[in-house]
């Protein structure tokens, strides 16, 4: 490892993640590496001071995962950010921060590909999201086409006031569900508008009950 520079593992970790994902490392007082994505960008510099109410500065007060929107007030853009410390035999040394935009600035369409051409579908009326054979599918009444962004950049984009993620492989408009059901195992299962079935798997029912309020 000797022959790696903090530098080289930082962009090689930033290779693992989409283009629209900054990178943020930094240790308990500033910023020491900092990887702009295409699409957001912080203006953060190494050597700059850690701002409080970021999501890195959340992390490393609270010493744990944090995952939740910032608003523009502290770098001019709102984003949503996940940031994990990093912590050694007990002391904290510093954090590492993902930030994704919000497709909710400035856009209320997702575009996606269909047939031979594409289609911007307004967020309203996406049915649901799913992901099969490596693809996103986004689903309407009318068509149904593809997307390049996994279902978990979809999760941190979409509107979270009725894009709700039920299933590793679902995210569902809670708009366009006709009737929910239980089912085997303590799970549900979601009657969608245009009829299909969808599984609310265990690991997010309680999540999925709490939002929906039952």
């Amino acid at each position: 490892m000797e022959h790696f520079t903090m530098e080289s593992i930082f962009n090689a970790i930033g290779e693992l993640f989409s283009d629209e994902t900054s990178i943020v490392v930094a240790n308990t007082k500033e910023y020491i590496y900092y990887r702009p994505s295409k699409r957001i960008d912080l203006k953060i510099k190494p050597g700059d001071p850690i701002k409080e109410g970021t999501i890195t500065h959340k992390a490393l007060t609270g010493k744990q995962k944090v995952s939740e929107f910032i608003d523009r007030d502290i770098f001019g853009v709102p984003y949503y950010g996940m940031a994990v410390p990093l912590i050694h035999e007990g002391k904290l040394e510093g954090c590492v921060s993902a930030i994704f935009p919000t497709l909710t600035t400035g856009q209320s369409v997702v575009t996606v590909k269909y047939q031979d051409g594409w289609v911007p579908v307004p967020f309203p009326e996406v049915l649901y999201l799913e992901a099969s054979d490596r693809k996103t599918y986004v689903v309407t009444e009318k068509l149904s086409g593809t997307h390049k962004y996994t279902l978990n950049e979809f999760d941190f984009l979409l509107p979270r006031d009725y894009f709700v993620r039920c299933h590793r492989s679902f995210i569902v408009n809670v708009n366009h569900i006709k009737e929910i059901y239980p089912d085997t195992h303590s799970t549900l299962v979601l009657i969608m508008r245009n009829g299909t079935k969808i599984t609310v798997s265990q690991s997010y029912i309680r999540y999925f009950r709490k939002l929906l309020g039952f």
